[in-house]
């Protein structure tokens, strides 16, 4: 694979994390669920690798920050469960644990790492666990569903970005 299928691949998933926001949302505690958001970060992890995805959720994140679809929680946890996430499948080269990976990214570390984010971009004076039901809630049901479609991915679509020439 070259470099332009992967760049278009990648497009394909900032479009469809960044559409995807505005139509699949749930209130979560003082969060909003974006499911989306970590379904595609699993389904970049696998089919792209952890360096990619991670680009992919900082996109997402600045498209959905500049049409008003999120707020700046939308980086630390999209960006630490896509890294998680790839990690995790590179080791192992099994899906579940890029979905193992995004939970444990999005939902506890960068759910952490929200705190005192929020407290000095946003000004929140959020407590120390206060992100973590929302954002494990989202990035539950958004693994479980990025999990899903990448089970019925062909076998033959691999990881584009170990193929490349």
């Amino acid at each position: 694979m070259n470099r332009t299928r992967l760049l278009v691949v990648m497009a394909v998933f900032v479009a469809i994390g960044t559409l995807g926001s505005q139509f699949l949302w749930f209130p979560a505690g003082i969060a909003k669920a974006y499911p989306v958001q970590h379904a595609v970060n699993v389904m970049a992890a696998v089919i792209v690798g952890p360096i990619p995805a991670i680009g992919i959720a900082c996109v997402i994140g600045i498209m959905r920050v500049m049409l008003g679809l999120g707020t700046l929680l939308a980086f630390p946890g999209g960006m630490i469960g896509a890294l998680l996430a790839g990690v995790l499948y590179q080791w192992t080269n099994k899906t579940t644990f890029a979905a193992v990976g995004e939970v444990i990214g999005t939902g506890v570390i960068g759910a952490l790492v929200a705190v005192p984010y929020a407290q000095v971009l946003m000004g929140s004076s959020a407590g120390a666990f206060a992100f973590l039901s929302p954002f494990f809630v989202s990035s539950v049901s958004g693994a479980f569903i990025g999990l899903i479609v990448v089970s019925k991915l062909p076998s033959h679509v691999g990881n584009i970005a170990s193929a490349r020439s």
